[in-house]
């Protein structure tokens, strides 16, 4: 579209149609000229309330805050690697490269996605590993007065990969919500795991194993950060796991809440991370904050001390975060004003439907519910006035 400024021009340069490629969206992260949002200072909003069940869009624009419902796939772990995702990317495809020895599955997976889309498989590898680079997230897990727990996710991607000025939205991020999809992940005709996440994408970065526990990834910025694991794993340096493989590795494998919390504390990880995992029963929530070699933190809930949620951003909890990007305390606010008592998916909704919480950059909403098996995803848009992150 014309406005879309592009990765590699000016924001005084050619306004041409087509978007960059995958390979040159995750090897260029330039921080360009992007309309009106580029140098306010963050806001924020009164609490949302009655915002779930969701609905819309509706006439009012300034209302708006709905997309639409994520459909649902099933990927048959009993297939061979290569042919889970076909059925999959075929519907998907086409979609909008770094080649390497990945580890287990993983590889063949890919291999056989870009067999289906035509797709070169370095531009498939590239945005196997995006996590590492681009991603703004928000993460809660609250436990009721009845030790009950609900966790949610606000999913924000796409931060300085490109602004369209005509419309001002972030490219990357819109060309995510079509891709968005919930998945089933089925061995002998039984779900292992569920998750949401974006067609072509073999990691996982929200996901829960039902009755047992709940995981979301929030990405952590630090100076010895994701590319530098990036970088050792180009030049041979093969100890550490990609982040999303790590993730999908624990839904897959794991059969606890403690067991699951133990290999995200001590596996060596590419990129410094926050784990925000949560279990089925009382006090089972904690935010693991990881450097990519070890655990610098593990937050746990504990109610009887009056915390009854954990709440993660992208700063370590003992910091204050980026003044233009403080979804921490907005995301506090509304939690303290919605009370424990009053907990639930529809006000965790709210809570993760108030601006900044909500921004240009979310892509989609997550709830989960363990104990009942709930899993509900939401494609999400933020009406102006709204923050660009």
């Amino acid at each position: 579209k014309n406005g879309c400024i592009r990765l590699g021009e000016k924001a005084r340069g050619s306004h041409r149609a087509a978007y960059p490629s995958l390979s040159a969206l995750f090897t260029e992260a330039s921080i360009l000229g992007f309309g009106s949002f580029a140098v306010k200072a963050q806001w924020t909003e009164d609490c949302r309330k009655s915002t779930y069940p969701p609905s819309g869009p509706t006439v009012f624009r300034a209302v708006i805050r709905y997309r639409g419902p994520v459909p649902w796939y099933t990927i048959n772990l009993d297939l061979p690697p290569y042919k889970r995702w076909h059925e999959l990317m075929v519907d998907k495809a086409p979609m909008p490269g770094l080649l390497g020895n990945f580890p287990g599955p993983f590889e063949e997976e890919m291999k056989g996605i870009a067999a289906v889309t035509d797709i070169p498989l370095g531009e498939i590898i590239s945005f196997n590993i995006f996590y590492e680079l681009f991603t703004i997230c928000t993460s809660i897990v609250a436990e009721d007065k009845k030790g009950h727990l609900i966790h949610g996710r606000n999913m924000d991607f796409g931060v300085f990969l490109g602004w369209n000025i005509n419309n001002d939205t972030w490219v990357i991020t819109e060309q995510l919500k079509p891709l968005t999809v919930n998945l089933d992940f089925r061995r002998n005709n039984k779900t292992v795991f569920k998750a949401s996440s974006f067609a072509g994408y073999v990691g996982m970065l929200t996901g829960f194993k039902p009755g047992l526990f709940s995981l979301t990834l929030n990405e952590r910025f630090s100076i010895n950060g994701g590319y530098l694991g990036v970088l050792e794993w180009i030049l041979g340096k093969k100890d550490a796991m990609w982040i999303g493989f790590l993730t999908r590795t624990v839904l897959e494998n794991s059969t606890s809440y403690e067991e699951a919390k133990n290999l995200l504390t001590k596996t060596k990880i590419l990129a410094p991370a926050y784990f925000i995992l949560g279990g089925n029963q009382s006090g089972e929530g904690c935010v693991i904050t990881r450097d990519r070699k070890e655990s610098l933190d593990v937050y746990e809930l504990d109610a009887k001390q009056g915390r009854w949620y954990v709440v993660q951003t992208n700063y370590d909890r003992w910091k204050h975060p980026f003044f233009l990007d403080d979804r921490r305390t907005p995301a506090k606010m509304c939690l303290n004003r919605t009370t424990q008592e009053n907990i639930s998916f529809e006000t965790m909704y709210d809570v993760l439907s108030t601006k900044p919480v909500l921004n240009k950059l979310t892509v989609f909403t997550t709830l989960i519910d363990v104990t009942k098996g709930q899993f509900e995803t939401y494609l999400r848009d933020c009406p102006d006035p709204c923050i660009g992150w």
